[in-house]
């Protein structure tokens, strides 16, 4: 029996899940990147509180901005708060967060034996912190909502552990694909296959869908992507479980979307630097989740609804559109631009059920 057959009605039949499973809906669903972040007046006074860390580490507190998104904005979706890179302390990275420089990796990797130290995540028990916001999340929602988990993609989180933090070039990062290129898929297999065990366990404790992050794979060219990632990307999905819709996402991936489409994904996310239609167009029968620019959010309202219509007319009420942002809502975001995006995105799509 697969995880949706076990889902309520009510969940099954949302407008996110339907469009998942590329089915008529009578509006286009959206939930955004980040829609719990510092643009919220109610998550920053949170943060003024606790750490980052601490905020995704507390299960009662991370469900609290979980919903509290959801509720103040009408998304169709909530996601989990948490990190993508929450998986790699457990494995034996040391992890800051640094409210100057982000994420920071204090042992970045750089021998085979580096990688050798690494650990196998049971997150069932590592990460029981995000089981219990998930679960804390899933009884609080409205029934009709659906829950996304995520997990860090393998060539992400690889290059946060090699370069030690974010980086504008990756040469790190590719320096040891292309000198250790053994040491790198062995690195990339052990990603893969704790990344997968990850997304199905936050799926067993309550999560509806799981969208794989890979935020930085738009650096490399589709002939690194072909050889370095597609094969443990694609394992990461294969290894779902089963009936969970699986949303694969990148930024900057332009050129790698095929690829991208062949690594696997129920939908796949579509930043804001190529036109949803054309992106359709080149991946053919699959979901499409985007993918309005961020920035846009900062700009007038008759602008912000004007650039809806459009994302909305190249998708042309073809089943299988998530709306979204190209990638997560700035900091400097009014809160209600946002909650006037999804009431737009809302309005614009309703249509006759089919």
């Amino acid at each position: 029996m697969s995880m949706t057959s076990r889902l309520p009605a009510a969940l099954l039949d949302s407008p996110f899940m339907r469009a998942c499973r590329r089915e008529p809906t009578t509006y286009t669903p959206v939930w955004l990147m980040r829609q719990a972040g510092r643009y919220m007046e109610s998550y920053r006074r949170m943060r003024a509180r606790v750490s980052f860390l601490e905020l995704c580490k507390t299960p009662a507190l991370a469900a609290e901005v979980t919903v509290d998104a959801v509720e103040r904005l009408g998304v169709d979706a909530a996601i989990i708060f948490a990190d993508i890179l929450l998986i790699l302390e457990p494995m034996g990275m040391q992890l800051e967060f640094s409210a100057g420089d982000g994420p920071l990796l204090h042992n970045p990797l750089r021998t085979a034996a580096d990688v050798e130290r690494l650990q196998e995540v049971d997150a069932a028990e590592s990460l029981s912190f995000v089981m219990q916001a998930i679960r804390a999340t899933r009884a609080a929602l409205a029934p009709n909502v659906p829950l996304i988990g995520f997990a860090g993609a393998p060539f992400t989180l690889a290059s946060y552990m090699i370069e030690g933090g974010s980086s504008r070039q990756y040469t790190r990062t590719k320096q040891f694909m292309y000198t250790q290129p053994q040491v790198w898929h062995a690195l990339m297999a052990l990603l893969a296959r704790n990344a997968a065990h990850y997304l199905n366990t936050q799926a067993a404790a309550g999560a509806q869908a799981v969208q794989l992050f890979d935020s930085w794979v738009g650096n490399l060219s589709p002939a690194d992507y072909r050889t370095f990632v597609l094969p443990h990307s694609r394992e990461v999905i294969v290894s779902t479980t089963p009936g969970v819709p699986v949303l694969h996402f990148g930024t900057g991936t332009n050129a790698l979307l095929e690829l991208m489409r062949e690594a696997g994904g129920d939908v796949i996310g579509v930043d804001f630097r190529v036109e949803l239609d054309n992106a359709w167009q080149r991946l053919g029968d699959v979901g499409i989740q985007g993918n309005l620019d961020p920035a846009v959010l900062v700009a007038e309202r008759p602008y912000i609804r004007q650039r809806v219509r459009e994302i909305l007319r190249q998708a042309d009420g073809r089943s299988g559109h998530v709306f979204n942002l190209g990638h997560g809502i700035l900091p400097t975001t009014p809160v209600d631009n946002v909650r006037a995006l999804v009431d737009d995105v809302h309005e614009l799509s309703t249509r006759e059920p089919s």
